[in-house]
């Protein structure tokens, strides 16, 4: 695969991972409109990688208490703070790992993968959810920290598995979430991204897993070019999200999905 097209997916992935516009969609429409050839489940690791590295480093000092914390829980300490954190996204992480299984084994994943139109409709109601969710209730939590439960992160985990259509956003359908259970903006957005870590190892581990079992092979050169961009662009769209939230909240991104979804659904009915 060219270097130019490497570059622009890395950067695509990069940038729509984190923000609440649907990484998938715009990796399928960038397939679907410009003919590019599949990049592979080698490039899908690599640039899958560089975003988990990116909010890993973004948000270090939370992160390094989920591992300290995975630790612990695996040796049954489960009453330690940390440990109680890492077994939160643990919970919030199985509804997707159960839903993305089903969808894979009955097919329907091929068969959304193409679907422009539903695309352009996800895109559209999820956006007008983010808003709806964001708006509903201006009484929010006001914490120090987050406050984690089982129970709220089984239900955000819940809303997380629908990000498995194409359109919909993982990053949005859990603000949104975050948002109706009460956290404030800031925590919601946090919320998204540390929930992002387990989500993407295990997406991880079952590209590689299926990588080894279909025998490709692995180009040092390649992934390391797909990780450098992905990790740039992630850790970017991460900073610019976080730095105009106060000023500009979610609406940005619900009138970019707003106007795309619009503009697809034209597409597809002409």
């Amino acid at each position: 695969m060219l270097l130019f097209n490497l570059t622009l997916i890395a950067i695509i992935q990069g940038l729509t991972e984190f923000l609440p516009v649907s990484s998938s969609a715009h990796l399928i429409l960038l397939h679907h409109f410009s003919k590019l050839p599949d990049q592979g489940q080698t490039i899908d690791i690599a640039v899958h990688f560089g975003t988990l590295l990116a909010v890993i480093t973004y948000f270090w000092k939370d992160t390094k208490h989920i591992w300290f914390g995975l630790a612990k829980l695996l040796t049954g300490k489960v009453y330690t703070n940390d440990s109680f954190i890492a077994l939160c996204l643990i919970v919030a992480t199985i509804p997707a790992m159960v839903f993305g299984l089903a969808i894979k084994l009955l097919g329907y994943d091929i068969l959304m993968r193409d679907n422009i139109l539903l695309i352009g409709i996800t895109m559209i109601v999820f956006g007008v959810f983010l808003w709806w969710s964001d708006n509903r209730n201006k009484q929010t939590q006001k914490f120090g920290d987050i406050t984690w439960s089982l129970k709220n992160s089984f239900k955000i985990g819940c809303w997380q598995a629908l990000a498995l259509i194409p359109g919909t956003s993982r990053s949005g359908i859990t603000i949104s979430a975050s948002r109706l259970l009460g956290y404030s903006r800031e925590h919601a957005v946090k919320i998204s991204m540390l929930l992002s870590i387990p989500v993407i190892i295990a997406a991880s581990a079952l590209s590689i897993m299926e990588n080894y079992l279909n025998g490709s092979k692995f180009e040092f050169e390649v992934i390391l070019i797909t990780l450098i961009f992905s990790y740039t662009a992630a850790y970017l769209a991460i900073a610019v999200m976080l730095r105009f939230l106060k000023s500009f909240g979610f609406l940005p991104y619900i009138i970019y999905r707003i106007l795309l979804g619009i503009g697809l659904i034209l597409w597809t009915i002409i």
